[in-house]
């Protein structure tokens, strides 16, 4: 453990794309860098070694439901969040707003915060700004995230506009009420509107945060919609500070984010689906479930290099625990799937030091139509168009 809060340097550049590094209390991160999501301070089915194996050196995990269980309390008399869960890399904490917002019963939301009934006992819950640091400062997280307002998708200029001023303003009450000790990151709303993204990006640019954010994507808009705004918006995002795009999303996606200047990822994607029976490959997805590999003796990527494939478990195998619902298959097709980002991050890197990103995100977006993902263009800014919880 290191006693700096947070620094952050580009090593190179490509068009918009950046390759950087990270340096938090628990070590360096290479960027770009995709986060696995441990909600409950746990990557689903998997250990901390196994999680580490796949190249992750940063996860996320979710304020709102360790607060509610086993609590602040209880995880900073046990060594905060790196003692509890064992991960001893660099931990983010999201704010949990958006989780009282989406899961809790009978959710208000004030110029205080989210008052709320838990949505395990039915108790009555405040979670403002203030309380948000507080917990997360409990928590001990290397990264914690302000308090946000996050508008649905189909919000009007009005609620944005709304939603965009209260951000702003519990940005400075977060870094009133924070812990010295602990990096800050502000988060960029604003829908698809790119007036009111840019407008809030200076806005908290000009805020002492140690990163920002880019929050309210992939809730419900046209992934066109949200290319088009991330690749005017994340290039004017201040480039001194990481550029972390939150909840998104599908290995196209961060192509073209990564093309538009983005830094940092978070998405329960490579979990959610590897527990639903489908893993990524280079050329789109393996439905495990699908008849076809009842009988087939190949793991799921003979090329890849993951616990998974180089133990030589078979797609029968695989297809086998998922129907049988065996915890196993479960743990298989995660570690496959993290994996699989990973080396996606990695190869984005790589392409970006060498001055090739451009040719491989083409390649990439190229591929990526065999399961269904469209083409819009790549690189932000060169003629040739636009670049949850678990």
């Amino acid at each position: 453990m290191t006693d700096e809060r947070l620094s952050f340097e580009v090593l190179a550049r490509d068009g918009e794309a950046r390759r950087g590094r990270i340096r938090s209390r628990h070590g360096a991160v290479e960027t770009p860098a995709f986060m696995p999501v441990g909600t409950q301070a746990s990557i689903k089915a998997l250990a901390p070694g196994e999680v580490e194996a796949t190249g992750a050196r940063m996860v996320i995990m979710n304020t709102y439901h360790l607060w509610l269980r086993p609590g602040p309390e209880v995880v900073r008399a046990l060594g905060g969040l790196h003692g509890l869960s064992r991960w001893q890399h660099t931990i983010v904490t999201d704010s949990g707003g958006f989780q009282a917002f989406s899961l809790a019963a009978l959710c208000k939301l004030s110029e205080g915060g989210f008052a709320f009934a838990s949505h395990l006992d039915g108790s009555r819950k405040m979670l403002s700004p203030e309380d948000s640091m507080r917990i997360q400062a409990s928590l001990g997280s290397d990264i914690a995230m302000q308090l946000d307002v996050c508008p649905p998708a189909g919000s009007d200029v009005a609620q944005l506009t709304s939603a965009v001023e209260r951000t702003t303003r519990w940005a400075e009450r977060c870094l009133v009420a924070r812990d010295p000790n602990q990096a800050l990151f502000g988060i960029i709303q604003g829908g698809t509107n790119v007036e009111l993204r840019l407008r809030h990006a200076a806005e908290l640019g000009r805020l002492p945060l140690d990163g920002l954010a880019l929050g309210g994507f992939s809730v419900g808009e046209p992934n066109a919609e949200m290319h088009r705004t991330l690749a005017e918006v994340a290039p004017a995002v201040d480039g001194n500070r990481p550029r972390y795009l939150m909840g998104v999303g599908t290995p196209s996606d961060l192509v073209r984010a990564v093309g538009s200047g983005i830094d940092m990822f978070d998405c329960v994607m490579p979990t959610r689906n590897a527990r639903n029976g489908q893993a990524f490959v280079e050329r789109g997805r393996v439905v495990i479930k699908h008849a076809k590999y009842k009988d087939d003796p190949l793991p799921i990527d003979p090329a890849c290099g993951c616990f998974t494939c180089l133990s030589g478990f078979s797609r029968a195998y695989l297809r086998h625990l998922y129907m049988a619902k065996e915890i196993l298959g479960h743990r298989l097709m995660s570690i496959h799937n993290l994996y699989f980002y990973g080396e996606w991050m990695r190869r984005m890197r790589i392409n970006i030091e060498q001055g090739t990103f451009r040719e491989f995100a083409l390649r990439a977006l190229d591929e990526s139509t065999e399961c269904g993902e469209s083409i819009d263009g790549v690189m932000s800014r060169d003629g040739d168009g636009q670049a949850t919880t678990s």
